[in-house]
């Protein structure tokens, strides 16, 4: 299926229900990705057909099945499920399904997406800092303390809190797709004020001249870092060496398309996702040097050590390569 299926939040499950048990054997990959210019290089690898080329150079007809969901915590329960086998999200929800499959489906990490930072943004003129945040507040996320923007946040709360307060906003976040919390933050008059926010939606926001940042995932992190990973169980990894291989070739083809073409790449976003953003947008997003559409993973052990102390993962991982498969080790990766 070629076709971009899009699942809103209340279609999950009857989705899952639906496409339980679908992940197949070798020559079949089902893929699902979220909101945003973050997942490009999926857009890339989908419209160039990137992974029925090499699959093709091995002697196999690949089909390829093309989902999006909102949101982790969707994300996890399908791979569980085996409705899907490769899900894309934020480094903490991978660590958290890695920590809690070892031994068992043995959930790992495919490649990066892109170091990509996440912009904290609010209409509120009273917030300056996540200090003047309060519980008349309320901050739109993917996935209300789980996500990646969730945990990204916990992490920042708990130096400036201390850890056992490292929950202190999740009272305050609510769980909305990225798209309608940038329509509620831009419009106005809605209970949605802040918004911890990807790209093109915090580009788009902050237009308007009520709506300012507060804080960058870069600023908490220490700099550059991977926005999202894929991930997939080892079964699938192991089961299905010819489509994998394939799978993580195409990514290493569209990683370096998107930087060698950047104009052809937004157009890519556009027609992929039928974006109404125009191509001047998105290409000046393209441009942006903070956006680095990589398949290495950049500081994404930050995330397991910080969330290790805070007692979110159980596991302590040695180092990244704990919870990647082996084929990203060619890569440079932290």
């Amino acid at each position: 299926m070629t076709t971009l299926q899009k699942f809103t939040p209340w279609l999950v499950s009857l989705a899952l229900a639906a496409t339980a048990g679908a992940a197949q054997a070798e020559g079949h990959i089902s893929i699902a990705q979220q909101f945003g210019i973050g997942y490009l290089i999926l857009d890339v690898v989908q419209d160039q057909k990137l992974i029925e080329k090499y699959g093709k150079a091995q002697g196999l007809d690949i089909q390829v099945e093309w989902n999006q969901i909102s949101g982790a915590t969707a994300m996890n329960e399908a791979l569980l499920a085996n409705a899907l086998d490769v899900v894309s999200a934020g480094v903490p929800p991978m660590l958290t399904l890695w920590d809690r499959t070892r031994e068992r489906q043995n959930v790992r990490a495919v490649a990066a997406l892109g170091s990509l930072p996440n912009y904290l943004i609010t209409n509120n003129p009273k917030v300056k800092t996540l200090k003047d945040l309060s519980d008349k507040d309320r901050i739109a996320v993917p996935a209300a303390g789980t996500g990646f923007q969730s945990r990204t946040l916990q992490i920042e709360t708990a130096k400036l809190f201390g850890k056992d307060d490292f929950k202190r906003f999740d009272s305050i976040s609510v769980s909305l797709p990225h798209p309608d919390a940038t329509a509620a933050l831009m419009a106005g008059g809605s209970e949605i004020n802040t918004h911890f926010s990807s790209a093109p939606f915090y580009y788009q926001a902050l237009e308007k001249k009520e709506v300012h940042k507060i804080i960058s995932s870069y600023e908490i992190l220490g700099g550059p870092a991977t926005f999202n990973v894929l991930y997939t169980t080892q079964k699938f990894h192991d089961e299905n060496p010819k489509t994998y291989k394939a799978f993580y070739a195409a990514l290493l083809e569209a990683s370096q398309f998107i930087k060698k073409n950047k104009t052809k790449a937004a157009e890519t976003f556009i027609r992929v996702q039928k974006s109404k953003l125009s191509l001047d947008f998105v290409k000046k997003i393209l441009d942006d040097p903070e956006n680095d559409f990589t398949v290495s993973p950049y500081r994404t052990y930050v995330y397991a050590d910080e969330l290790y102390k805070l007692g979110v993962l159980k596991n302590k991982a040695a180092s990244w390569k704990d919870y990647f498969f082996e084929e990203a080790y060619a890569q440079p990766g932290n």
